[in-house]
């Protein structure tokens, strides 16, 4: 149930400028500006996954992610990304369960407002995916994450005409590391993480 990753989502944005962009994305990665660039808290969203009682996937999603990714396409070595979400966000096809996972049985929203993820290291892996390390901390506990970035696209904004990077991650993480192991194992320990992110330029 909390396969939050949440601002760890973010860092993913830093592998907007490792390879050759999609056919849809008017920039290149080499094309990418440097600087520093802020989520689009619209347009992003983390989801969780875990199993339901070794039958079914089930899913919830954060939105509301704030934060900042400083980034240089010649040094993505140097790339800092530093994300938050919100606990009390959360969102599932049940209106009950969300009461439940603000509750300190769960997450305990009211003591750990926030999710936060700060990278530590991107490494390309390819010509448009990368790694990204990083910590992440979520009720009160901060453990090592990694998750798998891919670059989705870059250009201006059709209506804002902002500079924007998008793309998508992925990751796991096994949510009792993190206190939160109410009901395991008949909803699975593992919780995967999908992350689809935009960044802003600030200008």
């Amino acid at each position: 149930m909390t396969r939050m990753l949440p601002g760890l989502a973010a860092a993913l944005a830093i592998a907007a400028v490792i390879g050759p962009a999609r056919a849809q994305s008017p920039f290149k990665p080499e094309d990418v500006q440097a600087g520093t660039y802020t989520v689009d808290s619209k347009e992003t969203l983390v989801r969780y996954g875990t199993i339901h009682m070794g039958i079914s996937e089930f899913w919830g999603t954060f939105p509301g992610a704030k934060g900042t990714l400083m980034i240089d396409p010649k040094a993505l070595g140097d790339a800092k990304l530093d994300v938050s979400v919100p606990i009390a966000t959360v969102s599932t096809t049940n209106k009950d369960l969300d009461a439940q996972f603000l509750s300190s049985t769960f997450f305990d929203a009211a003591k750990y407002p926030q999710m936060r993820f700060v990278s530590t290291s991107v490494t390309p892996t390819g010509p448009t995916t990368a790694k990204i390390a990083g910590d992440l901390t979520l009720h009160g506990v901060t453990r090592p994450i990694v998750l798998d970035a891919t670059f989705t696209g870059a250009g201006p904004n059709h209506f804002t005409k902002v500079f924007t990077i998008g793309f998508k991650a992925q990751g796991q993480i096994n949510r009792s590391d993190f206190g939160i192991g109410k009901w395991v194992p008949v909803v699975s320990d593992a919780t995967t993480i999908d992350i689809s992110a935009a960044f802003e330029k600030k200008t």
